[in-house]
Order: structure tokens, then C-alpha cells, then sequence
């Protein structure tokens, strides 16, 4: 490990505790360079490990991690919050109707609520939420929630798909934190919720919330992984230049660097 100073200079990473905001070090681990090449692959991991006082940035390919993508479908994740705060989805429970249009997806072709939007990554129905939000409004909640570059100006199929958008890696963990802390300046409920919603699987004593992200030359997968010591928050970026074969590797290369700090049990 060592500490990476350009990458402190270049972008002040703090983090919010329960109790202050303090600025961390950011370590890079090249040797997580192994768990890349292992599924050939080039991207990006950031982790935060909060389970001890010494809490540290660590991360693979600092460099990409400091550069802006669009968020793709983790931006599900603000997203929904912020529909919730518009008011233009009520609760889990309200049915989005589906239009009969056959889309790629088969489990895109059915009628769907806020959860099992989020967990089919229903592309439709948060287009339609965008559309009854409007660019305005989002921009003010995306400028309340500090997330990326907070424009939501652009965009064919929807901004965070091919819009003007941008976010980091490190942005994307500094955005989860404050979920995970419930200090986004949205209703408790709404956090709440929405965290519910991004359960991914649990165990015992830990719980794995997370969504993946697709916009076709690359892919993410951020969450974090909660811990009755702490949480373990990750954001990973990779290139995706064949669909079929690399979008597994999101989860794959994530879940293998979590297991080797002991973020998540062996299998």
C-alpha cells in the first residue's frame, strides 16, 4: 500500500462520521491489480472501510477513480429518492403499469413497483419518473444531495443513461455515506426506504445493499456492506466492451476484493 498524495491533491475526499466530517488518506492497493487482471478487465475500485478508527481510502487505479462517468442505472438509487420527495411515487407498493411495448429485457415486460424497478433495473419506469420530475426540479435535488456534477440537462433516453451528468468513484461513496447516515437532506422515510430497497442479500450479522450500473462502454457496481463494527462502502468502474461477458465481472472482481478484507464471508 501507499499513500497516493495527486490524488488527495487532486480530489479532498471527506467523509461524514455520525458525529463530524473528516478528511481521510487515500491509500492505493496496487495488489488488487491481480483481482482486474484475473477476470481481464480494466476499471476502478474504491473502497472505505469504517469498521475500525483508523478508516482509510483504498484504491485501485486512482487515476480513473478521480474521473467523471455518467452513473447509469446507480443513479437508480437517487433517483427513487427523489421521486419519493417529488411525491411522484408514493410508496413501494404503487404500480408502475407496463405499456405492452416488448423491450430487451423480459423482466422489463411486466407491470412493476419501486422495488422490483430497482432490483430489474427497469429502465422505463424511471424514465417516466424523470419525465413527471422535469429537469428543473431534479436539478435542485441533485444540487441538495451534492451528487456529481449535479446536471441533469441532456440525454436522449434519459440523462443518467446519455446525458450531461458526471459522477466519480469516490463520489459515489461519498453520496452512499450520507444515505447510510441518513443525513441527505430528504425525509427520514424516504432514506429509509430507498436503503431498503437496495438490499442485495444478508446474512447473520452483515447486510449487502448495492446497484449496478450499465451505459454500454463501461459498468459499475457501488453499495456498501453494513457490519455491527461498521460499514464497508465500495464503487467500481469498469470497461465494458462485451456485454455478455464482462457485465458478471462487475459483481465478480467487487465481491472478490471484499472477501479478501474480510468485508464479506468467504463463499
Amino acid at each position: 500500500m501507499r499513500l497516493f498524495n495527486a490524488v488527495v491533491l487532486a480530489f479532498s475526499f471527506v467523509v461524514s462520521t455520525v458525529h463530524s466530517a473528516t478528511p481521510l488518506e487515500v491509500v492505493e492497493r496496487p495488489e488488487w491489480k491481480t483481482f482486474f487482471e484475473q477476470h481481464n478487465a480494466e476499471g476502478t475500485l474504491v473502497v472505505l472501510d469504517q469498521r475500525t478508527p483508523g478508516a482509510m481510502v483504498q484504491v485501485h487505479n486512482p487515476k480513473r477513480a478521480s474521473t467523471p462517468y455518467r452513473p447509469a442505472s446507480t443513479y437508480k438509487i437517487p433517483h427513487a429518492l427523489f421521486a419519493l420527495e417529488h411525491g411522484v411515487v408514493k410508496d413501494e407498493f404503487q404500480v408502475f403499469k407496463w405499456d405492452g411495448k416488448k423491450r430487451d429485457f423480459d423482466v422489463w415486460n411486466s407491470d412493476h413497483n419501486l422495488r422490483s424497478s430497482m432490483r430489474g433495473s427497469v429502465v422505463w419506469v424511471y424514465q417516466w419518473i424523470g419525465q413527471q420530475i422535469g429537469e428543473k426540479a431534479a436539478r435542485t435535488y441533485l444540487e441538495k444531495a451534492g451528487y456529481g456534477n449535479a446536471d441533469p440537462s441532456g440525454g436522449k433516453d434519459g440523462y443518467w443513461l446519455d446525458g450531461n451528468i458526471r459522477i466519480n468513484a469516490f463520489e459515489q461513496i461519498q453520496f452512499l455515506q450520507k444515505l447510510y447516515t441518513n443525513s441527505l437532506p430528504f425525509k427520514l422515510e424516504h432514506q429509509r426506504l430507498v436503503k431498503d430497497i437496495i438490499i442485495v442479500e444478508a446474512g447473520k450479522d452483515w447486510i449487502l445493499r448495492g446497484k449496478t450500473g450499465w451505459e454500454g462502454r463501461f459498468g459499475w457496481w457501488v453499495g456498501y456492506v453494513e457490519w455491527p463494527d461498521g460499514p464497508v462502502f465500495f464503487a467500481l468502474n469498469i470497461d465494458t466492451p462485451n456485454r455478455i461477458g464482462d457485465l458478471p465481472k462487475r459483481e465478480a472482481i467487487t465481491r472478490a476484493v471484499l472477501r479478501s478484507i474480510n468485508a464479506l464471508p468467504a463463499n
